[in-house]
């Protein structure tokens, strides 16, 4: 047996011990393996498309517009063009909201679901080992392999005056 010696003040030393026996321990565990789950949805929007166009209240306006002007003399001829112009462009842009059915567009969309499932996780081992003709047993958290490194401690059996 190898021997190394440290230091006298505490009387101990490290040694190996032959292992006899090392049974692993294991706990079930439960592990967890998320996945991103995707996939492609059709989504309607309501309203007007991508594509506003201001064509229907320009056109409103200078329908309403050529209309009030027909109305009125002098100064309320210009009053009179330019509430038609406002008027026309109202109705010309609700008109074209009334008229627009909306679009459907396809987005994708994703998702993390978990997937759990439970394996065995080695946790330590317990371990049976020879030093010095005797039997000892402990835990260690790993696999010693054939030899252990055991503190040996020595102390006399009774000490004289």
């Amino acid at each position: 047996m190898a021997v190394s010696m440290s230091s006298q003040a505490d009387n101990s030393y490290t040694d190996r011990a032959r292992v006899i026996k090392a049974k692993p321990i294991y706990e079930t565990v439960r592990v967890n393996h998320p996945e991103e789950q995707c996939w492609n949805e059709r989504v309607y929007h309501r309203g007007r498309s991508h594509s506003d166009s201001y064509t229907p209240s320009i056109a409103g306006a200078i329908i309403g517009g050529a209309i009030g002007n027909q109305f009125g003399k002098g100064t309320g001829k210009k009053v009179m063009t330019v509430a038609g112009a406002a008027l026309g462009a109202s109705v010309g842009n609700d008109l074209s909201k009334r008229h627009t059915r909306g679009y459907a567009t396809t987005e994708r969309r994703c998702e993390i679901v978990d997937h759990y499932t439970e394996q065995e996780e080695l946790v330590g081992c317990k371990v049976k080992y020879k030093y010095n003709g005797k039997i000892f047993h402990t835990y260690t958290d790993h696999h010693p392999g054939k030899w252990i490194d055991v503190r040996v401690s020595v102390k006399p059996a009774h000490i004289r005056y």
